[in-house]
């Protein structure tokens, strides 16, 4: 798998990062261990986690599985902090105190001394962002964290949190939802994130898994569409415009003798500012087909089609003059 640099850092990933959400929960450690397998041997490297999901089990599940199972200096390991976890005084938020009690829990979870990338998982404006960038610096300077980045961040907060940023824990990433259904950030995010040199982490590549199709005569009893948990986080992009656009993917895959999640995730790992778009898979076939979109590069009519479809409006002030 291709490897590209994150953002103006010396830190080098694979163009596709593994998502966890499911883990500990949906996922089980049997079928995450085949996930993780199946990633590694395809030459991925990047696995992103975060402290709540699972209530914390999706970080004890990676956990168990680095060492045995892959070399832990084969994975370049992300997790997040910042979502409430308990009720106590540093049970979440971005304070100094809640943020480096998260970090250690997480480690202690993934059963390390440090992670790879420390990633801010919203914005907390109840708390002042010089101690929040703080609490960063402190995790880089101690070695539990040796990169930060941020997730969910609009683009005034993250240019703020960029430009506040000490030189010795600049931000490197941004985790946003990206896709060919959802693309509010290329009004200001990705601008922001090109000026700061900082690099895009897309997750829900697919638009929640929208786009691989499977959604497009109902909803098939094995998804997430059909999950109690999930059903309200696919619903959002069942939408007549997220049809069209889908139905412009499938046209697009018939073409390239193809499948319509390869398409739509090539898509979206192209874009400017694009790292590594974040997949998440229910078994390891389902991650196997994202992992052919590495053998896709979408021909400039298609991508242009693609564009145009998907398009949304990009007026003043993000575009001025004009």
């Amino acid at each position: 798998m291709e490897k590209r640099q994150l953002g103006r850092s010396g830190l080098r990933v694979s163009r596709m990062a593994l998502g966890t959400m499911t883990w500990g929960g949906d996922t089980d450690a049997e079928e995450a261990a085949s996930q993780l397998v199946a990633f590694v041997d395809a030459g991925g490297t990047l696995v992103d986690t975060a402290d709540i999901y699972g209530e914390g089990e999706a970080e004890r599940v990676l956990g168990s599985l680095l060492g045995d199972l892959v070399p832990r200096d084969d994975v370049v390991l992300a997790t997040k902090a910042v979502a409430r976890r308990t009720d106590g005084p540093f049970g979440g938020g971005a304070s100094r105190g809640a943020l480096l009690s998260a970090l250690d829990g997480s480690l202690k979870r993934l059963g390390t001394d440090h992670v790879d990338l420390w990633q801010l998982h919203a914005w907390d404006s109840t708390v002042p962002v010089a101690e929040t960038l703080a609490a960063l610096e402190y995790a880089v300077n101690s070695g539990k964290a040796r990169y930060v980045g941020v997730s969910n961040y609009s683009g005034w907060q993250l240019a703020t949190a960029a430009a506040g940023a000490a030189a010795v824990a600049p931000l490197v990433s941004v985790q946003a939802e990206y896709s060919l259904l959802e693309r509010g950030v290329d009004r200001e995010v990705v601008p922001a994130a090109e000026h700061h040199g900082i690099g895009l982490l897309p997750w829900a590549p697919l638009g929640r898994g929208v786009l691989t199709g499977k959604y497009r005569t109902g909803t098939p009893a094995d998804s997430r569409g059909a999950s109690s948990v999930f059903a309200g986080y696919v619903e959002h992009h069942r939408t007549d415009r997220a049809a069209r656009i889908v139905q412009a993917v499938a046209t697009a895959a018939d073409g390239l003798g193809t499948s319509p999640l390869a398409v739509a995730l090539a898509w979206v790992r192209d874009r400017p500012g694009v790292v590594a778009p974040v997949v998440g898979a229910r078994d390891t076939g389902q991650l196997t087909g994202s992992l052919t979109a590495e053998e896709i590069t979408l021909p400039p009519a298609i991508r242009s089609a693609l564009d145009d479809v998907s398009a949304i409006e990009v007026g003043y002030p993000e575009r001025w003059p004009r």
